[in-house]
């Protein structure tokens, strides 16, 4: 048999967060003009807002499917963020509702990905893990049911930030709907172990988040100066590749290492003031790193 010279299949896809002001049925046709195949669509007002209940009804998301279809774009993933592994009891209940609503939208829209944080709070990880299973023993039938596979990722400020023990977690889940998604920007939040991580995920990884940062433990921990001393603040960015300090051979290498055919989002949110050329700049990066991409 000889060997398959076909491109890799990944999703190379545009968050288009930092252009949320445009109308929601304008977007699929902006993210062709810059060039991306695919979107991923996070939390929008109109659409899913952050930790509430979804504000599209069924005649916008018939409109969004068609608007995607004329422009050729595919919808990779759509992102919700819901207090579902929150202390709150109340809380926690009001993001289920949300979930169900939101997977249904995913569904209606023709997506069969979705990808979220854990949403729980680093002080309380014991009880913000035992939510987080009440909710995924109420959710996780309706992904099945529904078709739906589930990306999820640890991110600063959650009750897990280390990126091995959140593999664990998903592994844990036992379920072929949920995987491990890799956010290159919380890197140095996940123990900056980027080639490790990876290969710890090995098949559970379908999903990576593509966008730069600095390593905030660097210098003795001073890379950043917060006020005041001892604030459990987080910080981070999501910068053009390049601006920051992750290994992006390391990146790039440990996903060929793995064969990686999933979705990879750019998802650079620091420069609404130069949201196209970031956006072209950072396509025009991941396809370098990626071209000689082919397996068998």
């Amino acid at each position: 048999m000889g060997t398959s010279t076909r491109k890799a299949p990944v999703q190379i896809a545009l968050d288009p967060y930092m252009f949320r002001r445009v109308p929601l049925l304008e977007l699929p046709g902006l993210v062709a003009e810059l060039g991306y195949e695919y979107m991923e669509l996070s939390p929008r007002d109109d659409f899913i807002p952050f930790f509430r209940h979804p504000r599209v009804g069924p005649g916008t998301v018939a409109a969004f499917r068609s608007a995607l279809e004329a422009a050729d774009v595919k919808l990779a993933s759509v992102l919700p963020l819901f207090h579902w592994s929150g202390p709150d009891e109340d809380e926690r209940q009001a993001a289920v509702r949300y979930w169900r609503r939101a997977i249904q939208i995913s569904v209606d829209l023709g997506c069969q990905v979705m990808n979220s944080e854990l949403n729980g709070r680093p002080e309380q990880p014991g009880l913000s893990e035992s939510q987080f299973w009440r909710s995924m023993e109420e959710l996780l039938p309706v992904f099945e049911r529904e078709g739906v596979q589930l990306h999820l990722e640890p991110h600063p400020d959650d009750f897990i930030e280390d990126g091995h023990a959140a593999v664990d977690l998903v592994a844990g889940i036992g379920s072929p709907s949920v995987s491990f998604l890799y956010c290159a920007p919380h890197t140095f939040h996940m123990g900056n172990d980027c080639a490790g991580i990876m290969q710890h995920a090995g098949p559970l990884l379908t999903h990576v988040h593509v966008a730069d940062s600095f390593d905030h433990t660097a210098s003795s921990g001073l890379r950043y100066i917060v006020n005041p001393p001892g604030s459990p603040a987080r910080v981070h960015q999501h910068l053009d590749i390049g601006q920051g300090e992750v290994n992006w051979d390391e990146f790039f290498g440990s996903l060929r290492s793995l064969r990686f055919d999933g979705v990879m989002t750019v998802c650079v949110f620091a420069w609404e003031d130069r949201a196209e050329q970031s956006s072209t700049y950072m396509l025009e990066q991941v396809r370098k790193h990626t071209k000689e991409w082919a397996w068998a």
